[in-house]
């Protein structure tokens, strides 16, 4: 069988035959091999968003590669991640020893070094990576990132910034979520003045062009609540739509 005809496990099993127990490389296989139903994913960078976001995806059940140059934090995310190792992700040839080229997606968690991380996307765009998100800590960045071939630029900083920000100066939002520039998923108390009325009377959607997606009501959510369901006292309503229309709601 050829390189090119492997996934990324197999290859990167082929690739490590020389090194491991032949105990290590039957479980490897056997958890490979033959259909597999859930994504495959590639971190670069193991700080802390990146290990988070690895062992999240792991814990859901998807299969995750986690690469990083630091020897140490390799050889501490392996005692809780099992498919870890030391890689210069700048080096395409590295990238393409592994197998690259066959993840579904593969996210760059390379925060503080901007050239390794315009490196290793542009590498991975190369190879042809389905699907290539990386992180940025600047717009400035972001934009960069952008036009050398990214797909997504995320900013963890930023975002948690104005979420918070939205919390803080707007007391009856409980969360928000940003989807855009003007719009975003937000979690608020139902006003007053709807508590009683069911969705059908409040003429939400018709008055301030939102949706509400699911009522949070203690411990219970009605995911897609009817248009019969009746808003109750504490209720949090969970509305997509513009932030400014939440804000007219609130």
């Amino acid at each position: 069988m050829s390189d090119s005809s492997l996934s990324w496990p197999q290859r990167l099993w082929r690739n490590f035959t020389g090194f491991i127990s032949p105990d290590i490389g039957t479980r490897f296989t056997r958890r490979f091999n033959g259909t597999n139903q859930h994504n495959e994913f590639i971190i670069i960078g193991l700080g802390r968003f990146g290990t988070s976001l690895a062992m999240t995806l792991n814990a859901y059940g998807h299969n995750v590669l986690a690469i990083d140059t630091d020897p140490k934090r390799v050889q501490q995310v392996s005692q809780v991640l099992p498919h870890v190792i030391q890689l210069d992700a700048t080096d395409i040839d590295a990238l393409r020893e592994v197998g690259a080229e066959a993840f579904d997606t593969a996210i760059v968690c390379i925060g503080t070094d901007l050239e390794s991380n315009l490196l290793a996307t542009v590498s991975l765009r190369k190879l042809g990576v389905r699907r290539v998100i990386t992180k940025a800590r600047t717009v400035t960045q972001q934009d960069i990132l952008l036009k050398v071939g990214a797909d997504e630029v995320i900013l963890p900083e930023h975002e948690a910034g104005v979420r918070l920000a939205r919390k803080l100066a707007a007391v009856d939002f409980v969360d928000f979520m940003e989807l855009t520039e003007d719009t975003g998923v937000v979690e608020i108390i139902a006003p007053e003045q709807l508590t009683g009325y069911s969705l059908r009377e409040t003429q939400i959607r018709q008055r301030y062009g939102l949706t509400i997606v699911a009522i949070r009501r203690g411990n219970n959510v009605i995911i897609s609540p009817g248009a019969d369901e009746v808003i109750q006292e504490n209720d949090v309503l969970v509305v997509l739509g513009r932030t400014i229309d939440c804000e007219r709601l609130r």
